[in-house]
């Protein structure tokens, strides 16, 4: 699904693009918080909102059943009518009687069973069939982050501003998870082993140093640790951890009790000691920490985010509006991927694209030429 809007970041200090990660102890983020489908915004514009503050809901149609009442039963598909027990729009339980057919003075017994809790959504006569229509799933969004709405969706989610330090990582595993900073590692060079995962450390999210053993990371998932941030960590020890080898599809969606951010590569590698200083300076932080991450086109880098006041007055205004006429970006998808271009407008309004998807575009132009291009598929370039 294409995202309506990418994150947008903004900071008063002068960067050339260049594959390097942020590294930011003042910034201004801005978070899309995206329903899968259509549903119900449940915050308003310029409304605060915290870490966990559910921002939007949905709900999802249950899976359909589909029955072949007339095959149980032994009729005609047209004649199964008459021997309903239920109607469209029934509520009904899983092995609830739906329909019978009792002839020969009830000596031979047929019963149609829902084989789910559910609603019967359709009966019929011409197919023999009964569909029961398993209970929605409901599906909310939190904020993710500390912040401010400064725009909503309709119907499907909202834009939410934050200030504070971010950090981008290098890979990660696990979703988004919010908790408090920990430091374990005395320096950026210390092995995190599972000696040092101690109760005490149980809802935090912990730094370590260079390494992260397997064991330490059992530990810390048995003992209810959200996060671990540390400088590398042996790629096996990842695979013995999940238990199966990770695809080249985008990590954050793995089914493990914390989150793990990786700041600098695969094996031991002592964590930079900019990164490692400027989360030390925020030990005791609510921070939030996402292990999404994918390396193609459309990069998703892993994250931490530190929400915080500090120099915030420091912070370029213009900058902080994010995308605008003249702000130059580079596209990262295809058909224009790699190419830099300066932003010439912004349309307010969804647009259809070549997907048939509606999505907000940004209008850019390249070597003196226009292109449309979903706003999801650029990245400012700082500078």
């Amino acid at each position: 699904m294409d995202k309506i809007e990418n994150t947008i970041e903004s900071t008063k200090e002068a960067h050339a693009y260049t594959p390097g990660l942020k590294v930011k102890k003042v910034i201004a983020i801005r978070k899309t918080r995206i329903l899968p489908i259509s549903g119900e915004v449940l915050v308003k514009e310029k409304e605060s909102v915290d870490f966990e503050t559910i921002v939007a809901k949905a709900a999802i149609p249950g899976n359909p059943k589909i029955i072949k009442a007339y095959q149980i039963l032994n009729l005609a598909p047209e004649n199964i009518l008459p021997f309903m027990l239920k109607k469209v729009g029934d509520k009904v339980e899983e092995d609830e009687i739906i329909a019978k057919y009792t002839p020969f003075w009830g000596l031979i017994k047929k019963f149609v069973k829902s084989p789910t809790n559910g609603v019967i959504e359709l009966i019929s006569d011409i197919t023999g069939q009964v569909i029961v229509r398993e209970p929605p799933i409901q599906v909310s969004i939190n904020a993710y982050i500390p912040g401010t709405v400064v725009d909503v969706l309709p119907e499907r989610g909202v834009i939410i501003e934050s200030y504070g330090a971010l950090i981008q990582c290098i890979f990660g595993i696990g979703g988004e998870r919010n908790g408090r900073l920990s430091i374990i590692a005395e320096n950026p060079d210390d092995v995190l082993s599972a000696d040092k995962i101690i109760p005490e450390y149980k809802d935090k999210i912990i730094v370590g140093g260079s390494l992260v053993t397997l064991d330490a990371l059992r530990k810390a998932e048995k003992m209810g640790i959200k996060g671990i941030i540390v400088g590398g960590i042996r790629g096996v020890d990842i695979t013995e951890f999940l238990g199966y080898e990770l695809g080249v599809a985008i990590t954050g969606h793995e089914e493990i009790g914390l989150t793990l951010v990786i700041t600098e590569g695969f094996g031991k590698m002592t964590m930079s000691s900019r990164v490692f200083d400027l989360l030390k300076e925020f030990e005791g932080y609510l921070v939030a920490i996402n292990g999404a991450t994918q390396i193609r086109a459309g990069v998703i880098r892993p994250e931490i985010f530190i929400p915080h006041d500090k120099h915030v007055g420091d912070i370029d205004e213009e900058l902080v509006r994010g995308m605008m006429s003249g702000t130059k970006v580079r596209i990262i998808r295809e058909p224009y991927f790699g190419k830099i271009g300066t932003v010439k407008s912004l349309p307010v309004h969804l647009q259809k694209i070549d997907t048939m998807s509606k999505v907000r575009i940004v209008e850019v132009t390249i070597d003196e030429k226009d292109v449309i291009v979903p706003r999801a598929n650029v990245e400012i370039i700082e500078e």
